[in-house]
């Protein structure tokens, strides 16, 4: 099978090539799935699981990528719950090969069914954005209507989740991003926007939930916003910042059938909307996954296998 492989962490993507690999055989619990669309979040290359496995022993060269959507091909012994040519999209472990490739390994409780009316591209869009803005604003932030939330990075994949999550509960959502980014936050539902360069922070006032996905100085002032009980909750590790009368909350996104599938059905009744970027074929991914240019938005790279 094709595949992008990476080998050097300090390349980064710019490490990445397309090669020929063995196509994955499945474990136990395990099912193949024929990937039709791949999600991928620059960060990765950051993340230790990008290239050591649990025990801390390098796997490289390993294949990129965790959300996916496609086809099952193939059933490791064991495996229920799913049948061979069902639809299904989730997240693939951190730990193991990924899904920027024309077949991957996943475990079945990774996996939701794929409505056929989702087409799986944006089936592919959705899981760690959609699962990430889930449990950060109601597993850890405990948001409730009538609250207020700072979202920062409001135009990216999950800033923009988080904005329509936040307000469909009864939120009122603040975005921060760049000037040029107003319009695109506003369009998916803030009801203020903030330009990080040029507004001031401070002037937000008191909030009851921080999404932060930016860290650093932008998350050390956040802090100070914090209402009492309220929360800053953020993904990209450890939190310096202490608010002064409520809680930080730092977390890993995790698989969870249940919400993939409360995700995927206000995609389908259209309470929400994905926030695609960038679409390219696997043979033109490592292009596509070296933009020369700031892009908001989930980059999707499409199967050589994809249906729709």
């Amino acid at each position: 099978m094709k595949a992008i492989v990476v080998t050097d962490q300090a390349a980064g993507t710019a490490g990445m090539t397309l090669v020929e690999r063995a196509e994955p055989s499945a474990a136990i619990n395990d099912v193949i799935v024929e990937v039709h669309a791949a999600g991928f979040v620059p960060t990765e290359m950051e993340w230790p699981s990008t290239w050591t496995d649990r025990s801390g022993r390098d796997r490289t060269p390993s294949i990129p990528g965790h959300e996916l959507a496609g086809v099952v091909t193939a059933l490791g012994y064991g495996t229920t719950g799913l049948s061979v040519g069902q639809r299904v999209f989730g997240l693939a472990d951190w730990h193991r090969d990924g899904t920027l490739a024309e077949y991957v390994a996943v475990e079945t409780r990774n996996l939701a069914p794929l409505p056929g009316d989702v087409d799986f591209t944006v089936g592919a869009s959705l899981p760690i954005s959609g699962l990430t803005a889930w449990q950060g604003l109601f597993d850890h932030g405990r948001l409730k209507a009538g609250q207020s939330v700072l979202a920062h990075g409001a135009a990216g994949a999950v800033g923009t989740m988080v904005t329509q999550l936040a307000r469909e509960l009864g939120a009122h959502v603040i975005g921060t991003g760049r000037a040029a980014d107003r319009q695109k936050v506003l369009d998916f539902g803030a009801h203020e926007f903030l330009d990080l360069d040029n507004d001031a922070l401070e002037d937000v006032g008191g909030v009851d939930l921080v999404f932060d996905v930016i860290g650093g100085d932008i998350q050390d002032r956040s802090a100070g916003l914090i209402r009492a009980g309220g929360a800053l909750v953020s993904v990209v590790g450890p939190a310096a910042a202490r608010p002064a009368f409520g809680l930080v909350i730092d977390f890993v996104v995790e698989s969870d059938r249940r919400q993939l599938g409360e995700i995927v059905q206000r995609v389908r009744d259209g309470r929400l909307r994905t926030n695609i970027g960038t679409i390219a074929a696997l043979d033109d991914a490592v292009v596509a996954l070296n933009p020369t240019e700031r892009r908001n938005g989930k980059t999707i790279i499409r199967g050589a296998r994809a249906a729709d």
